[in-house]
């Protein structure tokens, strides 16, 4: 993060920690290899700053099996060979171009909104000083802390395959 902590310039000295805090996050999620590891069933995760109130929200996009109102009858299928998710070796992928010259595919996104409470978050630096690595990581850790117990429970439900009142 170090190369790149001219990217930070609009954050420092901010009395709100979340324009820091969302920097640290973006640099994180865009290293290779990547300093944030995420479930197979994320496809996409920022952080930014509310336009509403300047608060952080995190917008996360996560893989979901159909919708149970398209699973309880098969009559929308029309015997077409309507397909889900390709996976290889447990990994959710896109479809091919072949596989999509031969059936059609719905695969389906939830598209997750939070707000991200910023107790824990470190403030953001005065400038480019020697502090500005480890302040960042410890931002990126508490998002990916408050990430994990917010979509925990999500991820879980959609790992176990079972409607939760079963």
């Amino acid at each position: 993060m170090l190369a790149r902590t001219d990217e930070f310039a609009d954050a420092w000295g901010d009395i709100a920690p979340v324009a820091f805090a969302a920097t640290a996050w973006r640099i994180a999620t865009e290293l290779s290899p990547g300093y944030v590891r995420w479930h197979r069933r994320i496809v996409s995760a920022t952080c930014a700053p509310s336009p509403w109130d300047g608060s952080l929200i995190c917008a996360v996009t996560v893989i979901s099996r159909w919708p149970a109102e398209l699973t309880w009858s098969r009559q929308w299928q029309r015997d077409r060979g309507w397909r889900d998710w390709p996976q290889l070796f447990g990994q959710y992928t896109t479809p091919t171009e072949q596989d999509l010259t031969r059936s059609p595919h719905l695969r389906a996104l939830l598209q997750v909104d939070v707000p991200v409470p910023l107790g824990d978050l470190p403030p953001a630096p005065d400038g480019p000083d020697d502090s500005v690595a480890a302040t960042a990581r410890r931002a990126v850790v508490v998002l990916t802390r408050e990430l994990n117990d917010l979509l925990g429970p999500v991820i879980g439900q959609l790992e176990a395959g079972v409607p939760a009142d079963s």
